[in-house]
């Protein structure tokens, strides 16, 4: 399977779960023959939705058994302390590990962020990871870091963050020369 790029999916975080996660992974299994997937949670609730696949599909669909969830309402830090059985762990793991060298999870964003600051560490010179998107422009796509991630950012933070992005443009997209701008659409009370 080397020449598959392997994403480990945490299926049971989100709102909805494995009905919404499995089927979405699946779908991007048909539209990129080059990924392979590691489904990560309890193996009860995944196998419902493996039935009938395709063997070009099924061959690089392979599950992580993760008794444990992390539900939306735990608290970030108590995640390192009871979190490793859960799937979010686990699939984080199996990136620290070398067995996929993505992570999805649309579970709880601050136990992810603990959790993958925690596994994965943070590269020299970066303090904080930062969750990134995509979004479409008139001309393509530009990248928005640090999406509600981090509530108190310093201008070294923001530095590091403009760094990231950048490295993310040229990497993913060939741009040599990024632009980098500073977006913020209003504070918290909080």
């Amino acid at each position: 399977m080397s020449s598959y790029y392997t994403v480990a999916v945490d299926v049971m975080g989100g709102d909805f779960g494995p009905r919404v996660t499995i089927p979405a992974t699946l779908l991007a299994l048909k539209r990129y023959p080059h990924l392979s997937v590691k489904l990560v949670g309890h193996s009860k609730a995944i196998t419902p939705y493996l039935t009938g696949l395709s063997s070009d599909v099924a061959c690089r669909v392979d599950v992580e058994h993760a008794p444990d969830t992390i539900s939306m309402s735990e608290k970030p830090s108590r995640t390192l302390r009871s979190g490793k059985d859960s799937s979010m762990y686990k699939a984080l793991s199996l990136v620290s590990e070398n067995e996929a060298q993505a992570c999805v999870s649309a579970g709880n964003t601050g136990a992810l962020m603990v959790l993958g600051r925690y596994i994965l560490r943070t590269l020299p010179g970066i303090d904080r990871p930062a969750i990134i998107s995509s979004v479409p422009t008139t001309s393509g796509h530009c990248y928005l870091l640090d999406l509600g991630a981090n509530v108190d950012c310093t201008a070294e933070h923001l530095l590091q963050f403009a760094i990231m992005g950048s490295v993310m443009a040229e990497a993913v997209d060939g741009n040599q020369a990024p632009k980098v701008a500073l977006l913020n659409i209003g504070e918290e009370e909080v």
